[in-house]
């Protein structure tokens, strides 16, 4: 068997969340912090104040994992923004039956999606934490002046038989999977010109459709109804360059390839793509900026500091700890953005002020 790498990631990914917990192998910032979900509810009702408080709301968290995010969100803004508490409708796009089990006992009420058709028109908050990374992406490879395309093929040496086109070997012996390459007649879609890479124009390039599908989605949709949405993912402010595909497994990096479907796959997310998708559909993009800039904005060290008051000395230190993490350059605070995007009419939200 043979196929595309975005294919194959879809599946491998798929499988994954249906069968694993994966806050076993990796920790997100809602389950290192409560007060990352609460900033991120209180975002919401500001925003909603800026869209003129409308009497009905959808508050959508995408790929919302166990349900904390939402949780400690609904928490906050039934304590500080009980009328926005009262005006929403929680939806959650999540996928696997698993985790639908796991949200509803932290969100009850919740009503599922599998992607953003099946919302109900009108005004609409969303949220969406580490969700874009892991949706599945396209490699491109420059060999020389030509390009080609990586796909995915079974390790074995009948199948190896099959096909002319170069085949490279995956790293490690026990790899089920290798690389396959397939020769492009056209360059790869959305490449940007070597002079707008810089000085080193990469000899891999990548390119995640899904996410391009769901933001233009979104956007049109804000283009239409007034709302805002708010992403929080790890890549760069400019065009990502190189391989940024990457594998948990067990807490550990671990090879894309080698055991599909018991590993998490991610790679970085193209902020300045996924913005300029934004505009061409009519609406605002503001950011991305630092998570760790855009956490502090919202208040992040006052909120962890009024926690921290009322707890032990050893519970005080592991949330100011906690709060450190998400927002510290040198961990969390440089390599996760922070992206919105807003109606048209709309101001500018919250943490995203010049």
């Amino acid at each position: 068997m043979i196929e595309r790498l975005d294919a194959f990631m879809a599946r491998a990914n798929a499988a994954y969340y249906a069968t694993h917990d994966p806050f076993a192998d990796f920790t997100t910032s809602p389950e290192i912090s409560q007060v990352f979900g609460e900033l991120l509810g209180l975002w919401a009702a500001v925003a909603w104040g800026i869209l003129g408080r409308p009497r009905r709301v959808l508050l959508v968290e995408a790929g919302p994992g166990r349900g904390t995010l939402m949780a400690d969100a609904l928490r906050a803004v039934g304590q500080a923004a009980p009328q926005f508490r009262a005006a929403i409708s929680v939806h959650l796009i999540e996928t696997s039956a698993r985790l639908r089990a796991l949200q509803a006992e932290r969100v009850p009420g919740a009503i599922w999606h599998d992607g953003l058709a099946t919302l109900p028109e009108g005004p609409l908050l969303l949220l969406a934490n580490e969700f874009l990374d892991a949706l599945p992406i396209r490699q491109f490879v420059r060999r020389g002046p030509r390009w080609t395309e990586r796909y995915v093929m079974e390790n074995c040496s009948r199948s190896a038989e099959l096909f002319e086109k170069r085949s490279v070997e995956s790293e490690g012996p026990a790899a089920r999977y290798r690389w396959h390459e397939r020769e492009l007649p056209d360059p790869p879609p959305y490449l940007l010109s070597d002079g707008e890479w810089g000085n080193t124009p990469p000899n891999v390039v990548e390119n995640c459709e899904a996410a391009r599908r769901f933001v233009g989605d979104l956007s049109a949709r804000l283009a239409r109804h007034p709302g805002a949405a708010l992403f929080l993912d790890y890549g760069a402010e400019h065009p990502p360059a190189g391989d940024s595909l990457q594998a948990i497994a067990n807490g550990r990096p671990a090879d894309p390839l080698s055991q599909p479907g018991t590993a998490d796959l991610t790679a970085h997310v193209d902020f300045a793509a996924l913005a300029a998708i934004v505009r061409d559909a009519g609406a605002m993009a503001h950011g991305p900026i630092p998570q760790g800039l855009f956490l502090a904005r919202l208040g992040l060290f006052q909120r962890t500091r009024r926690l921290a008051e009322a707890q032990s000395p050893m519970r005080a230190a592991a949330l100011v700890g906690a709060a450190q993490r998400l927002a510290e350059p040198h961990r969390m605070g440089r390599l996760f953005k922070a992206m919105a995007i807003s109606s048209s009419t709309s101001t500018v939200p919250p943490g995203f002020e010049p």
